[in-house]
């Protein structure tokens, strides 16, 4: 388990005085400036964040250090990382996606199908990825499909569609079917 956690990712410039424009990955957006300072990556960038406010989905904010709109748009696709121990422990049922990957993939009758790669947001909804041996599984992230997180037993517990496992779809029908049957002869 690392001890960084990723809170957000740098998506532009605002204004000219060296703001910017950050994708907030916390439960409540503004809270990203709570967890003290930001780092990318590798720990050696550092800023303090001021807040600004929100605006169409992302928190604005300033970087101290960076001021002006030039210094800003470097930094845009940084992701932004703090300790984990700045963060909150998440409540019963919860845990942070973080802690899902490398998790085992499993039926419900204990096949295994893989191991947890990621989640990832692409706008429709969380969506959950699992590579195994008969290649790579994306599945919505919902109750329905993952049931079962196991964190402590280090598995999770999942139940593809039937479109995904490959029920049974009804053929399409024949050229003759669709005219009632009958031959144009």
């Amino acid at each position: 388990m690392s001890n960084l956690m990723c809170v957000g990712v740098v998506v532009g410039a605002h204004g000219v005085r060296g703001a910017v424009r950050i994708k907030s990955f916390t439960v409540v957006p503004a809270d990203l400036a709570a967890y003290g300072p930001v780092s990318d990556e590798t720990g050696k960038l550092r800023y303090r964040l001021k807040l600004l406010g929100e605006s169409k989905g992302v928190v604005l904010a300033g970087l101290e250090g960076v001021s002006d709109r030039n210094a800003a748009e470097a930094l845009k696709g940084m992701k932004l990382w703090v300790e984990r121990s700045a963060l909150p422990p998440p409540d019963e049922e919860e845990f942070y996606y973080s802690d899902l990957v490398g998790l085992r993939a499993e039926l419900a009758d204990g096949t295994e199908v893989g191991r947890v790669k990621g989640v990832f947001d692409f706008g429709g909804g969380d969506v959950i990825e699992i590579s195994g041996p008969e290649g790579g599984l994306m599945l919505p992230f919902t109750r329905a499909a993952v049931p079962l997180v196991d964190i402590a037993g280090g598995r999770l517990v999942v139940e593809p569609p039937e479109e995904i496992e490959g029920g049974d779809k009804p053929d399409a029908p024949t050229s003759a079917e669709e005219d009632g049957g009958v031959d144009a002869e």
